[in-house]
């Protein structure tokens, strides 16, 4: 290939260090160009947030969950992962709390709670409400309330 082809088809000045100057344009047709450029911002878009992302919910579970120490293990399962929040029991005979962390250790609480909770109890009813992403854990650490 000539020098005058490769000045062509290199990136001009203005082009270097974008995110859309991957390769030359003879190369690359309009939409892989646009895919590129779409992954990259997408990419730094999460990059370039300092906010940090968790995950809270409300859970309240029925069945045979009081008076089979399923708040203690509750309070030692929410431990283990790192996630923060509360537990207690209602006077409906269920136990209900909040749960907060990152994502993937709220969901791995969730199931715990609905799937296994303490040796001695029967799980019946897991209901999770006001899951939402927080920027913020409103809480130090996990405890039982009374």
């Amino acid at each position: 290939m000539d020098q005058a082809k490769l000045e062509r088809s290199a990136p001009s000045e203005a082009d270097r260090g974008t995110a859309c100057s991957v390769a030359p344009s003879s190369l690359m047709s309009s939409a892989a160009k646009l895919a590129i450029c779409l992954s990259f911002l997408v990419i730094m878009s999460n990059e370039g947030s300092t906010a940090a992302r968790f995950k809270s919910v409300d859970y309240e579970i029925s069945g045979q969950v009081q008076g089979v120490c399923f708040r203690m293990y509750t309070e030692d399962q929410a431990r283990k992962l790192g996630v923060v929040g509360w537990v207690r029991n209602t006077r409906r005979g269920t136990v209900d709390g909040q749960v907060q962390g990152k994502e993937e250790l709220v969901e791995s609480m969730k199931y715990w709670l609905s799937k296994v909770g303490s040796p001695s109890s029967r799980i019946h009813q897991a209901h999770f409400s006001n899951e939402k992403v927080i920027t913020k854990l409103e809480f130090g650490n996990f405890t039982t309330r009374y």
